[in-house]
């Protein structure tokens, strides 16, 4: 009986082909996926790769703050002018009313000598005013006087007829006479009693302008001669001198400011910071700063809100006194804490961020390094809070990602 043999699917040179054929996909399929990824070889040495710690976050901000006085005052001119005369010069230690410089206005002082006359003759008017008031008064008295004296005699002479006139010794036209006298020094005296009431009550509301507007004119005499001598600018205040450069015939103008003094009742800290912070920073917050060895603790008194080149300003008080030794214009590392600490996860600062902004990184696993988009919350001067994205002890490239940000890969070659 015959035996039936069976024919194979697949010969060995078949299944060696289809090998090859698979291969060759597999490796033109790979090449592709290389081709569609761009990968950046990089040194290692010119790389920063950073690991990812869990610790303490310190929630400060690093300063660098100057020594300014506590108190300090303008020192500008009411008139503006040209510079003729110095009399001290910048850096100088003044007592108030020490006369720092002068300034010459030609039309300033022309139209306070205009004044000055003017006011003069209008007090002097106002002057005679008053002597013709008081003029007045003593014609009235003398009147008044008059009056009286010739009604005293008109009584004694009608007192002496009303006898003789009973006695028939006079006749009755001459005591008619007497009487008529009498009445009218009577009558006279009332009127002029009445116009001297008027008079002085006239007199006291027209003394009373007259005394007011005179009081004015002195306060315009004496307010034109204090500008007169404001053209020599003396130290509103006892200080120490800055900010002060003038010139002989530099202008300056109304109010502005010539120089400061600085008051010698100790010193603060005035310091710029990043606008990244400006919702951050708030009056009462501490902070601390080195100075000759020693820590000295303070506190933030004023927050200016205007932001200037990317920064706004605050000040800073030394909470026990400032510390001798200190002058201005020195330049003290400043901590300023914003919060507690708190434990997080911490990645180095690094120039990476100005490339990503700090939604990605570079992470480095087996030599190569991929993107991975990661949040990051606060910063301080050393370190960055990783809110999401990162895990402890991974390897981040820190450094700047200017030649690779477009890359999807990097290969680091050691």
């Amino acid at each position: 009986m015959d035996k039936k043999i069976e024919k194979k699917r697949f010969s060995t040179k078949t299944l060696m082909i289809l090998g090859g054929a698979i291969a060759f996909i597999a490796v033109v399929i790979y090449g592709y996926t290389l081709s569609l990824k761009k990968v950046y070889k990089a040194d290692a040495d010119k790389l920063t790769i950073s690991k990812v710690q869990y610790g303490d976050f310190e929630d400060v901000v690093l300063l660098n703050a100057s020594v300014v006085p506590l108190t300090s005052v303008i020192v500008s001119s009411s008139e503006g002018g040209t510079v003729a005369e110095i009399f001290t010069e910048n850096g100088a230690s003044v007592v108030k009313g020490t006369p720092l410089l002068r300034i010459s206005n030609s039309n300033a002082m022309l139209s306070y000598t205009s004044s000055q006359t003017a006011a003069t003759e209008q007090i002097n008017q106002l002057r005679k005013s008053r002597l013709d008031l008081e003029q007045n008064q003593r014609v009235l008295n003398q009147d008044l006087l008059d009056v009286e004296n010739n009604l005293r005699t008109a009584a004694r002479q009608y007192r002496l007829d009303s006898a003789l006139y009973s006695k028939k010794v006079i006749t009755t036209q001459e005591f008619t006479k007497s009487n008529q006298d009498y009445e009218y020094y009577q009558g006279k005296r009332k009127i002029v009693k009445q116009a001297i009431q008027q008079e002085n009550q006239s007199r006291r509301m027209q003394l009373a302008q007259i005394d007011q507007s005179m009081g004015q004119m002195n306060e315009s005499l004496e307010m034109i001669r204090k500008n007169i001598e404001n053209m020599t600018i003396k130290a509103p205040v006892s200080g120490k001198l800055s900010s002060y450069d003038p010139v002989i015939g530099k202008s300056y103008t109304s109010n502005e400011m010539i120089g400061k003094i600085d008051v010698l009742q100790g010193y603060k800290l005035q310091a710029g910071v990043d606008e990244y912070y400006i919702n951050r920073v708030k009056e009462g917050q501490t902070a601390s700063c080195e100075f000759n060895g020693k820590t000295y603790n303070l506190t933030v008194s004023k927050v200016i809100p205007e932001v200037t080149s990317g920064q706004f300003q605050v000040e800073m008080v030394f909470k026990n006194g400032s510390p001798d030794g200190l002058r201005r214009g020195l330049s003290l590392q400043t901590k300023l804490t914003l919060s507690d600490n708190s434990k997080s996860l911490l990645l180095a600062q690094g120039q990476f961020f100005q490339s990503t902004g700090g939604s990605w990184v570079f992470v480095v696993n087996n030599g190569k390094a991929t993107k991975k988009n990661i949040k990051i919350g606060r910063k301080n001067y050393l370190y960055y809070e990783i809110l999401d994205g990162l895990q402890k002890n991974d390897e981040v490239i820190t450094s700047s990602y200017d030649q690779f940000n477009q890359y999807d890969q990097v290969e680091i070659s050691k």
